[in-house]
């Protein structure tokens, strides 16, 4: 299989992307980067991880709060694999938060930022709609949404669309004007079922700074994409 991946250009982004690249708080990511990601959806890989540690600290600069709490959430927030049609998706960050806790509990971690670490990871899904109540795990939801929105949640959109078997479009009703909105079918759909909303949610003035940018990205791509077609 591994021989079939990289005769086909697959590569592991684990041989790229080190403890290093999460400085100052590589000694942290050493310990946890290995318990990060599970499966192989690119989407929410290493990658994914590293994008929202930086989204995460340029937050943490403004915001402040516990940066060991918050780089432990970063780097645990996906460390369950859910699909994202599947009936669990719901639950996905309620077992990453379960995994999460374990993990920290090995490593000797007080359980109070155990806890901590937990209620971060459980709030920062939009899956599972409970709201963040600390500044760590509000700093975490934005800076993971942040990713989901601009042109790499377009990137991350048709990717997973790929990954269900989704079309591009509805090619008689793109706009859904006549019809209900249907994400799993049409990827475009994506855009105002989920992604043109992201940005009213935001929990940090930060945040929300940085997310207006990329919104309005997302409007852009959008308007092209509607105009070729």
């Amino acid at each position: 299989m591994d021989a079939c991946r990289e005769s086909a250009g697959f590569y592991d982004v684990t041989d790229l992307l080190t403890a290093d690249a999460f400085a100052p708080h590589q000694a942290l990511a050493a310990q946890l980067l290995a318990h990060a990601t599970e499966g192989d959806d690119g989407s929410h890989d290493l990658a994914h991880i590293h994008r929202v540690f930086r989204n995460a600290m340029r937050i943490h600069a403004g915001e402040g709060g516990d940066a060991e709490v918050l780089v432990a959430s970063v780097l645990l927030h996906d460390c369950v694999a859910v699909k994202k049609n599947s009936p669990l998706r719901s639950q996905a960050s309620r077992l990453a938060a379960e995994k999460a806790s374990g993990i920290l509990v090995e490593l000797g971690w007080p359980q109070k930022k155990i806890t901590a670490v937990a209620h971060a990871v459980l709030t920062h899904s939009f899956s599972a709609k409970i709201p963040p109540e600390t500044l760590e795990a509000k700093i975490l939801q934005d800076a993971d949404r942040l990713d989901a929105i601009g042109m790499v949640g377009v990137a991350r959109c048709f990717y997973i669309a790929g990954r269900m078997g989704s079309g591009l479009y509805h090619p008689g009703d793109p706009g859904a004007d006549h019809r209900p909105l249907d994400d799993r079918r049409y990827a475009i759909d994506h855009f105002p079922a989920k992604l043109l909303k992201l940005s009213d949610g935001f929990q940090t003035d930060t945040g929300r700074k940085l997310a207006e940018e990329r919104h309005q990205r997302l409007q852009q791509f959008l308007t092209l994409f509607r105009d070729e077609i």
